[in-house]
């Protein structure tokens, strides 16, 4: 699986894991040079609090475009250590 934001591959692994159709990406899969944390968090009554990225390439950035759990509840436990994509992210294979 890829993970695309303004024409470049921002993270790419075959050991994606889905969950609520979100593909969550091992956390050593991501590009580090185009994610800046972000101070955005929120909850999930099941998974616990989420915290974000800003995905910046080329100069555009996407506020929050890509979110992880730095404390995974046990129900969640597949996630630890995984990012997932949204706001205009592409995932695919």
């Amino acid at each position: 699986m890829k993970a695309i934001w303004n024409n470049k591959i921002i993270a790419e692994s075959d050991a994606t894991v889905v969950i609520e159709n979100n593909h969550y990406f091992p956390h050593d899969s991501i590009k580090k040079e185009y994610f800046k944390p972000s101070e955005t968090h929120s909850n999930c009554p099941w998974k616990g609090e989420a915290s974000y990225y800003t995905i910046e390439v080329e100069g555009k950035q996407n506020k929050d475009a890509a979110w992880y759990y730095p404390e995974v509840s046990d129900q969640a436990i597949t996630i630890k250590n995984h990012v997932a994509f949204w706001k205009g992210v592409e995932v695919k294979s």
